[in-house]
Order: C-alpha cells, then sequence, then structure tokens
C-alpha cells in the first residue's frame, strides 16, 4: 500500500465551522465528487492545485489555511 501523501488539510474542521457543510455541499460547490472530496479529506488523496485553490476560495481562507505541506523525509530537489 502507498504511503499517504505529505499533504494535511483542516477541510473537515472548516466544514464544521462552516455550518456543519457535508462533503456533498463542498464537492457540489467545487464541482467534484462526494467521493474525490472524501478522499482528500482522509489525506488519501491530494486535489490538484486548481481543485485546492477552489475549496480555499468555498471557505474564504488563503489555500495554507486549508492544506499543509508535512516536511520530513527525502524530497527530490
Amino acid at each position: 500500500m502507498p504511503a499517504p501523501p505529505p499533504i494535511t488539510n483542516t477541510i473537515r474542521r472548516l466544514r464544521f465551522d462552516n455550518n456543519e457543510m457535508t462533503q456533498q455541499q463542498l464537492a457540489d460547490a467545487i464541482g467534484m465528487t462526494r467521493q474525490t472530496v472524501a478522499a482528500i479529506e482522509q489525506n488519501k488523496y491530494s486535489p490538484s492545485l486548481e481543485a485546492a485553490f477552489r475549496i480555499a476560495e468555498v471557505f474564504g481562507v488563503e489555500i495554507g489555511a486549508v492544506f499543509q505541506w508535512k516536511a520530513g523525509g527525502k524530497q527530490d530537489r
């Protein structure tokens, strides 16, 4: 099984803080499926840059407030 992506997120917290928005409501707002939103939220899938910006826009926050890079391990340079 592949390692999870080195990106974490605060989507679940943001959804809760935004009137307990459902995954389906977020998916509809960004033009994705609920399953994709669930996979991103559970750190099983890294979104495209465009999707990441769309998610941040829905919550009215900067992208860094939604997604964080987990430093550590080897990185290609």
